[in-house]
């Protein structure tokens, strides 16, 4: 099994607690992450541990579920906080992780990183390194139209 971590992080204009209300918002991650709807089974929410939620990354009929488990869940006095998920489907495995962090009182810092288990032994351990760049360049435009929205709106 061979485990990968992947980190990006983006500034944003707007204080932590409203990056850290939009980021947690998980159906409006449509918004923001390409080709992905989140469903949150409770009526109240998938807030604070054990929480659960679960990601179509697809289009249309084509994809897959990426069901999730909320791991760990802290709040900072000063709005930014961090929420840890287990990736628990069959082709999303592994750890994530949402911090968000203040810079003040109209900026902040998102970070977004994933411990990901790399799928079909070899070939994944041998793909990663091609594959990589392309993820990083998904992930890096989801955080510029998360910093978009946020900006433009600043409020949840």
């Amino acid at each position: 099994m061979t485990r990968v971590r992947l980190e990006r992080t983006v500034d944003v204009a707007a204080p932590a607690a409203v990056v850290w209300d939009y980021v947690t918002d998980w159906p409006r991650q449509a918004e923001w992450v390409p080709m992905t709807r989140v469903e949150v089974p409770q009526p109240e929410g998938a807030v604070g541990i054990g929480g659960t939620l679960r990601a179509w990354t697809g289009m249309g009929p084509v994809g897959f579920w990426d069901p999730m488990t909320i791991t760990s869940w802290e709040r900072q006095p000063d709005g930014g906080g961090r929420c840890e998920v287990l990736h628990r489907g069959r082709v999303v495995r592994g750890e994530g992780e949402f911090t968000v962090l203040a810079r003040g009182e109209d900026a902040s810092r998102f970070v977004w990183a994933e411990v990901l288990v790399l799928p079909l032994g070899a070939v994944g351990r041998t793909g990663w390194p091609l594959l990589r760049p392309v993820v990083e360049r998904v992930v890096d435009g989801a955080l510029a139209a998360m910093r978009e929205n946020v900006e433009q709106h600043r409020t949840p």
